[in-house]
């Protein structure tokens, strides 16, 4: 009996010892996996909290320039245009949910024409959008960089194409705001989960 408990003793310390020095050299080489000849930056405006994200679009951006509101200006409309395009694919992937349903003739003239509004609405509502964040640099050449971040709520656009649908007599009859809406929150959903 002595002789299995000094038995399971000494296995157990055996695989101890070939055990340690292996978790040490994975711990050391996730450290040492820094490609050779680059470093690592951190860029202002950007990270996980200017993700989009269930309830609002948000986008980042960066804009370079000698003069200091130039390079505001330059990353605001890259920012804009960033995340106008976000907001339309994903209203474009709610109606194409919204109009899978429907069989009519008509359904795909319906499709086309919301989402012509869809963008009519964005872009009405790209200029309700907020800054959430706002950094300036000074490069070593003199010119001077603007980082920001924007966001505009989903809430935002949902109320929007419901004002601009309720509108149009024809979209009006066939729309189903409570589907449609459905929709849209399934697809907001997806941000939290990517």
């Amino acid at each position: 009996m002595k002789t299995n408990v000094y038995r399971s003793f000494l296995m157990m310390a055996l695989v101890a010892m070939i055990a340690m020095p292996a978790l040490q050299s994975c711990k050391s080489s996730k450290q040492a996996a820094k490609p050779a000849g680059e470093e690592a930056i951190s860029m202002y405006c950007s990270g996980p909290e200017y993700f989009s994200d269930g309830e609002y679009f948000r986008a980042n951006n960066v804009g370079e320039s000698t003069n200091q509101s130039m390079a505001k200006k330059k990353a605001m409309s890259n920012a804009r245009l960033d995340l106008a395009a976000s907001i339309e694919t994903r209203v474009k992937a709610v109606i194409d949910n919204y109009f899978s349903s429907y069989t009519t003739s008509d359904a795909i003239q319906d499709a086309e024409r919301y989402e012509g509004l869809s963008r009519e609405v964005i872009n009405q509502e790209l200029s309700g959008i907020r800054t959430i964040c706002e950094q300036f640099t000074k490069t070593d050449n003199g010119t001077y960089k603007a980082y920001v971040a924007v966001e505009l709520a989903g809430d935002e656009i949902l109320n929007g194409m419901q004002k601009r649908i309720s509108d149009d007599e024809k979209l009006k009859i066939d729309f189903q705001y409570e589907k449609f809406k459905k929709e849209f929150e399934k697809e907001m959903d997806n941000f939290k989960n990517q």
